[in-house]
């Protein structure tokens, strides 16, 4: 079996963009991946122009090796781009080799260990009315699990401003609020997205009471395990941090030295299933729980549920089309065939590959736009993170 071709569909689905690709193989056999890098296609897709000089003709069923190539052929190695790449690449070989075989993919990795994947809702909410209602559908279609997305900048007068102290106070209160109507059987975790410093994310937990949040999620931002040691050692909420690592390197430390409570890894950034699976054997080893990161669409879904079904250390997998808002990435005209929520969890599919299919005649007729997130800015006009 040969590569044949790799083919690369930039698309506008819902509210997010995404990159599809396709691994052609001789004898009609094909697979197919996402890349992670969402708002930057269009680099990841040079990436793959690359890699294409010197992956067609080799055994799409030889992925380890493929993989080694990839990484490390160009010299400089890793880089959020180019392991976005490779995911991409990686995911579309496993769901290739699982139809050749006729087998899932997660019975490549191991074999399942679990008959379903419980999920965690992800809320995203710009007022404190908007927050409690839709926690209230959520709670009552049987979600246990909530995980905060605050867009609360949104509703200052002055166009993508975020102040972090203004920020804080207020995420404080209507945490505490949250927690009063949920009860205690709720997990709740939020996600600050990188917004805060070490000091006001200790600010923060000093405004609320113990116990009124489970997790925080990337308080601040992730390339100093140092910064993060320092920040352990003030907040004694658990944290879940990874999603922008692009290498089972770049978990290391925070595993190593137990600075993450939960491994939020990307399968479709981190450089696909075979170094998933890496990053998840590790986390085993510190008792850490996997709790993937899933914005994009049905093929990082899927590829996450088949790395889920295989692990033993999962809590939980990020679902962002539940009963209280519809992303629309999971959009039927250009995924047919993909993942079907019950309730608040996916079951464990039994079919050959990842158990997704794309339509890409819809793909190439509709008009690709990519998408660009806020830029926002303090009141003094400096520049700080989405």
């Amino acid at each position: 079996m040969k590569i044949k071709d790799i083919k690369c569909y930039p698309i506008r689905v819902g509210q997010g963009s995404q990159l599809v690709v396709k691994v052609e193989a001789d004898h009609g056999w094909y697979g197919l991946g996402a890349s992670g890098l969402s708002t930057r296609e269009l680099a990841v897709m040079g990436a793959i122009e690359h890699f294409k000089l010197f992956l067609l003709g080799k055994d799409p069923r030889a992925i380890g090796g493929l993989w080694q190539e990839m990484y490390r052929s160009q010299y400089f190695e890793g880089g959020r781009v180019l392991t976005a790449a490779i995911s991409a690449i990686d995911i579309a070989l496993y769901d290739l080799k699982g139809k050749a075989l006729g087998v899932p993919v997660y019975e490549l990795l191991g074999g399942k260990q679990r008959e379903y994947v419980e999920c965690f809702a992800s809320l995203r909410f710009a007022s404190l009315d908007e927050l409690l209602a839709k926690a209230r559908i959520l709670v009552e279609n049987g979600w246990t699990v909530l995980r905060l997305a605050p867009a609360e900048y949104e509703t200052s007068t002055v166009p993508n401003e975020f102040e972090p102290r203004v920020s804080i106070a207020l995420l404080a209160e209507w945490m505490i609020q949250l927690r009063e109507e949920m009860g205690k059987s709720i997990t709740i975790g939020l996600d600050y997205h990188h917004r805060l410093s070490i000091p006001e994310t200790v600010s923060f937990f000093q405004r609320m009471p113990l116990g009124t949040l489970d997790f925080i999620e990337e308080p601040i931002r992730d390339e100093s395990p140092t910064a993060y040691e320092s920040l352990r050692k003030m907040v004694s909420v658990p944290f879940a941090i990874g999603e922008e690592f692009a290498s089972k390197w770049q978990f290391a430390p925070y595993l190593e030295q137990n600075l993450a409570q939960f491994a939020r890894v990307d399968v479709c950034n981190v450089g696909g299933l075979t170094e998933a699976m890496k990053v998840a054997a590790m986390a085993e080893a510190h008792y850490i729980d996997l709790m993937p990161h899933n914005p994009l669409g049905p093929i990082c879904t899927a590829a996450s549920i088949h790395l889920a079904a295989a692990c033993p250390n999962f809590a939980w997998l990020e679902e962002i089309n539940t009963p209280a808002e519809q992303s629309g990435t999971n959009d039927p005209r250009f995924y047919p065939v993909q993942p079907e929520l019950e309730g608040n969890r996916y079951k464990i599919p039994a079919g050959p590959g990842l158990g997704v299919e794309f339509n890409e005649d819809v793909a190439q007729q509709s008009k690709f736009i990519p998408v660009e997130v806020p830029h926002l800015r303090r009141r003094d006009g400096s520049f700080t993170n989405w």
